[in-house]
């Protein structure tokens, strides 16, 4: 009998004994299970987050903010220079041959949540303007705010977040009252976690005069940005800094997205390292159960290699059984589900409370299952090897 013959045999009598040992295998199974688990979700959390961020940016529109600040929330720009922007090189013109800019102000307010929780809620100050360059932006419920009055329009997200958050409802602060007129979706980015308002309404409520955070501009194509940065970086008149909105996202969510990858190495490493002692006692237990068995298979001809892979083999597929159980359970509890984090000051793209659905993507399912199969071929070595080891005499007589 040919090696490939004996370990086929062999492999295949050491799986049709798997159920009578499954105490033992299902220690293997239901730890990788819950690394897996653990690991998939929480990079998931890093996944959506980039990926709600990254749907916000566009290649052909810039943003404009003031000369080292490293988020709209810390940048202020005078009025005056967001005309000089408009007319800047670089920057489509509506039918009217105006620049198509939307000069915005950022504010931060304390509302509840709906699980009675205090958060800061970003509230955007914006013109007509910005309806125009951010066209994915739809009024899907209730009507418009209007100039001058303390009217606001909430994201879809933001809704579901906050109470007092439907239409007709009120918000209270900066010592007034603001009813939601409206509710609109933008294309599941991260503005549908911010709530809009009249830009000179808000910031007379703020007492910030004529200032805006930044200018959002709708480039003629995307390969006009070199154009538009030289003409307004150049310009003695500008104290001003840009970047493709695209970029400026990605930048914005990287910090976070560091912390939340760091976070899932190091809890699923700590897991991994119970997972893989658990991984390597129950295959201990099943060599040792399987001795005499062993020890028989070598007294009548079979070689060492036939058992060795056959331990390989159940290390492996009891593994990757638990990565696919884990990869399950975290697609099944997570994928979709909405969380939210607060954030100051420039850890993010909107400066407070960022809403984002995580997402359990097939990547991130072939890492955890890749990953339980590394386990379970580190958790199989050392019981192989002793396995292979194992005296053929002393095994008989012992059992």
């Amino acid at each position: 009998m040919n090696t490939m013959t004996q370990i086929l045999a062999v492999t295949g009598m050491n799986l049709r004994t798997l159920p009578m040992r499954r105490g033992t295998s299902s220690v293997i199974v239901v730890g990788i299970a819950g690394v897996v688990a653990v690991f998939v979700s929480v990079l998931a959390m890093s996944t959506g987050l980039i990926k709600t961020l990254g749907s916000s940016g566009k290649a052909d529109r810039a943003i404009v903010v003031r000369v080292g600040a490293s988020s709209e929330l810390v940048s202020s720009l005078p009025y005056e220079a967001t005309l000089t922007i408009a007319d800047s090189a670089g920057v489509k013109r509506d039918a009217k041959g105006k620049g198509m800019t939307s000069p915005e102000g950022l504010r931060i307010a304390n509302v509840m949540r709906k699980d009675g929780v205090e958060a800061n809620v970003p509230i955007r100050g914006v013109t007509e303007q910005m309806f125009a360059v951010r066209p994915e932006i739809k009024l899907i419920e209730g009507r418009m705010f209007r100039d001058g009055i303390n009217e606001l329009i909430i994201g879809k997200a933001a809704r579901n977040l906050y109470k007092n958050a439907n239409i007709g409802d009120q918000f209270h602060f900066r010592d007034a009252d603001w009813t939601v007129v409206g509710v609109y979706a933008s294309n599941g980015d991260s503005r549908e976690s911010e709530i809009l308002a009249d830009l000179q309404t808000l910031n007379s409520a703020f007492r910030r005069g004529n200032s805006v955070q930044s200018v959002t501009v709708q480039l003629e194509s995307a390969a006009s940005f070199d154009t538009f940065r030289d003409s307004i970086t150049t310009n003695p008149a500008l104290q001003v800094e840009t970047k493709r909105e695209s970029e400026y996202f990605k930048q914005q969510s990287a910090s976070i997205s560091r912390i939340l990858e760091g976070v899932a190495y190091v809890v699923g490493g700590i897991m991994a390292v119970g997972a893989l002692f658990g991984a390597l006692n129950a295959l201990y237990s099943a060599v040792s159960s399987r001795a005499k068995e062993i020890a028989t298979l070598r007294a009548i001809g079979f070689g060492a290699t036939p058992v060795v892979v056959s331990v390989f083999v159940e290390a492996l597929l009891l593994s990757l059984l638990g990565g696919v159980i884990g990869a399950a359970l975290a697609w099944l509890l997570f994928n979709g589900h909405s969380v939210s984090t607060s954030a100051s000051g420039g850890n993010n793209a909107i400066g407070g409370q960022l809403i984002f659905d995580l997402a359990v993507t097939p990547m991130l399912v072939a890492i955890g299952i890749g990953g339980a199969g590394i386990i379970g071929f580190i958790g199989g070595l050392l019981p192989a090897i002793r396995a292979a080891r194992l005296p053929v005499a002393t095994a008989l007589r012992a059992l």
